[in-house]
């Protein structure tokens, strides 16, 4: 849900891309740092920054994820781009399959056909306006982030400050592109609070995720940026979505929430069968 108003916000700021991109992952950077230090300050049991090499691994991949998902917004359409990074959701449950022996339950499978079905028509009148190149850039990104999701959730470790580490890539190759072109952002307090407070809370539940739910599960609340952001900018900028953004959207929101019930559901009824296993 906080991940929702990140594109409100970039809009919000008005800037240039690599502009805003840069305070964004720095400040992400820099409130990472502060929060693990008065952590680690209050209690010797905060999570590392990066646990091994499995942490090392999962912080690279967050980073080429935010660089190719860069690199795509600016050589493909939106509704390519929205479409392929739906899929995470198929890779995390492939990946999980093969590495991790976590086949997908039914519910699970047609929770995700469903949701992608929701994001194809959020993006029927315009998709296959993109170009290769941005395409597989966009879908490059998609199975970075699949792939974070499964090594976060096979190594069993908080993940939670190794995705906020991991902005320091985005954020080196934009100080580099702004170097040369020029520092343009016309309301830099909205794209601050983006990246010290809304990314650093998302990214880092996101990155947690792994440790109580599957992969395939966790990717598919990505989704919610792609249904929820329009209604925020319908609220902001009166931006009026489409009727397929409507249909869409909703088919998302009921499925996600469908999903969860269910989960929800399961959950009682095993504790409820180990209770009356093991009695007190």
């Amino acid at each position: 849900m906080a991940l929702t108003v990140d594109i409100p916000l970039i809009r919000l700021a008005d800037g240039e891309a690599w502009s805003i991109l840069m305070i964004r992952s720095g400040t992400t950077f820099l409130a990472a740092l502060i929060v693990w230090a008065v952590w680690r300050w209050l209690t010797p049991k905060a999570p590392q920054l990066i646990p091994g090499r499995a942490g090392l691994v999962v912080a690279t991949l967050y980073g080429i994820g935010s660089i190719t998902f860069i690199t795509a917004v600016f050589h493909t359409s939106t509704a390519d781009l929205v479409f392929i990074l739906a899929f995470n959701t198929m890779f995390a449950a492939l990946l999980s399959w093969l590495f991790l022996r976590e086949r997908p339950r039914p519910a699970t499978l047609v929770a995700m056909a469903l949701m992608i079905f929701g994001v194809m028509i959020i993006v029927s009148n315009s998709l296959g306006t993109g170009n290769l190149f941005g395409n597989m850039m966009a879908l490059a990104s998609a199975f970075c982030i699949a792939s974070a999701i499964t090594i976060s959730r096979a190594s069993g470790k908080d993940m939670g400050f190794t995705a906020l580490v991991g902005v320091i890539f985005p954020f080196a190759i934009a100080a580099f592109m702004v170097s040369d072109i020029g520092f343009k952002v016309n309301e830099p307090w909205w794209i601050i609070f983006n990246g010290a407070v809304v990314m650093p809370i998302s990214f880092f539940c996101l990155a947690n995720g792994p440790k109580y739910i599957s992969g395939p599960e966790v990717a598919m609340f990505y989704l919610l940026e792609t249904v929820l952001a329009p209604v925020w900018v319908w609220m902001i900028f009166s931006e009026v979505p489409t009727r397929n953004s409507l249909i869409g959207g909703t088919i998302l929101i009921v499925t996600l929430v469908a999903h969860s019930t269910w989960q929800l559901m399961e959950g009682r009824k095993r504790r409820a069968a180990s209770v009356v296993r093991q009695p007190a």
